[in-house]
């Protein structure tokens, strides 16, 4: 099946040069006639590398043959996170480079959906915001109650978030995956 460049949407996959790749950035320039130009930034899924891609007008793409399972997310050892099909049972590792930043906000027992071309894992797709517990925080200096104070976080996962100046150690905030940012303390 093929594309055309409008169906470039943010995180649709297809194949560039035989290689699959995840459009991360999409912006189309219409020009006069009815012609258009559409302007990409792309991810590798199989290295992770990212590329800045203009197509015209008419040009055809080829679609990637990718299929979609749940997965539940085990252990890494490195940079090797290891996963297992939740009907199957069947066990597989990914590479960190095809996970990307998303590893910061895996926890053990996490279920995720996993892409895979041609029977392969390329890539893995988190929930749009997980709940994580907050495992250290700075303390607020006394006096600052500005309501938009925000101070560094760590959480369980071991990346750090900004959060604002009421969150506590021990407390459970939702985390948007796609930026990293605090969204709202969990009740």
């Amino acid at each position: 099946m093929s594309l055309s460049i409008t169906d470039l949407k943010k995180g649709t996959i297809f194949k560039f040069n035989n290689e699959p790749f995840r459009v991360i950035d999409y912006s189309q320039k219409v020009m006069g006639r009815g012609g258009s130009i559409v302007n990409v930034r792309i991810k590798s899924l199989l290295d992770g590398k990212v590329l800045e891609k203009t197509f015209k007008g008419n040009e055809q793409l080829e679609s990637a043959d990718i299929e979609n399972r749940n997965v539940q997310y085990l252990y890494n050892a490195g940079n090797i996170y290891f996963f297992m099909d939740q009907k199957s049972f069947e066990q597989f590792e990914i590479s960190i480079i095809a996970i990307g930043e998303q590893a910061k906000f895996l926890q053990e027992g996490d279920i995720v959906q996993v892409q895979l071309l041609d029977g392969v894992p390329v890539n893995i797709e988190l929930a749009k915001n997980v709940a994580v517990a907050v495992t250290y925080t700075e303390d607020v200096v006394k006096g600052d109650t500005a309501s938009n104070v925000m101070k560094n976080a760590v959480i369980a996962t071991g990346a750090q978030v900004k959060v604002p100046a009421f969150i506590k150690q021990g407390d459970l905030i939702r985390v948007d995956t796609r930026t990293g940012s605090y969204l709202e303390r969990v009740k």
